[in-house]
């Protein structure tokens, strides 16, 4: 499978600390990958890294084989809930349709191919008949699930998921759940940060066990094994809630 996502010896430093170092990791298209570590960790940071937000100090990323560089690659990105204006008055469909502006950029006004775009993204997360809704009468579930139909809108080759089940009831996730790992069957990239370690072991094809560098990388199945990984990861002992978790998910 050839790489949609790609980082190579990626360091970034914010307000003189390191927070990212020696970074390897790669997503394939067809490929949902979950990323797991620590708060601290340089998960968020390393999403934003992909987006081109944050230029690293040293290495590469390229998405779909170029630079990464705010706005000139078509990346679907769900940011964690706490980070987007859910006051605004503004409908669920103009929300969905603000994923599209990379495309149409400031002054074009949006046509059909674009109104059939959010319908497509509404449609898959199957909040259609609340297009027409104020985001702010949603419940925090309706909210991601606008958020995830944002990120659809522009059809990404790649998506990046930032913690995308907290505070989310289990229908909900569920879901969701469903929904990214068909996204990636149909040959998107995804990658997902999450502290939901038993769900990742379950749903992802590959996990990256992050701690300012990649630790690990390999399939749920065998990282699950190797209980040594996640104590380093996670700096816990071996009495740790963590373990048995990963006992039972294994």
């Amino acid at each position: 499978m050839s790489a949609v996502v790609s980082v190579e010896g990626v360091a970034v430093r914010l307000g003189g600390r390191l927070v990212l170092r020696d970074v390897d990791l790669d997503v394939a298209r067809g490929e949902l990958v979950g990323l797991i570590g620590p708060n601290g960790a340089g998960k968020t940071t390393l999403l934003r890294t992909l987006l081109g937000l944050l230029s690293p100090m040293r290495g590469t990323v390229t998405i779909a084989g170029r630079r990464a560089r705010a706005g000139a690659i078509p990346i679907g990105y769900v940011p964690q809930r706490h980070e987007f204006a859910w006051e605004f008055p503004i409908s669920v469909e103009q929300v969905v349709m603000t994923g599209l502006t990379g495309k149409l950029g400031l002054l074009r006004r949006p046509g059909v191919a674009e109104w059939r775009a959010v319908d497509e993204a509404l449609e898959r997360v199957r909040i259609a008949d609340l297009r027409t809704r104020p985001v702010g009468e949603l419940s925090g579930g309706q909210r991601q699930r606008v958020a995830v139909a944002r990120a659809l809108a522009p059809q990404p080759a790649a998506l990046l998921l930032d913690e995308p089940f907290t505070g989310l009831d289990m229908p909900t996730q569920d879901l969701l759940s469903e929904l990214f790992a068909s996204l990636a069957r149909e040959g998107r990239a995804v990658l997902m940060t999450t502290h939901d370690i038993a769900g990742a072991i379950h749903g992802c094809d590959r996990l990256a066990l992050l701690d300012r560098t990649i630790v690990a990388a390999g399939s749920p199945q065998r990282l699950a094994r190797d209980a040594g990984l996640w104590m380093r990861t996670f700096g816990v002992g071996e009495r740790s809630p963590l373990l048995r978790i990963l006992k039972a998910a294994a």
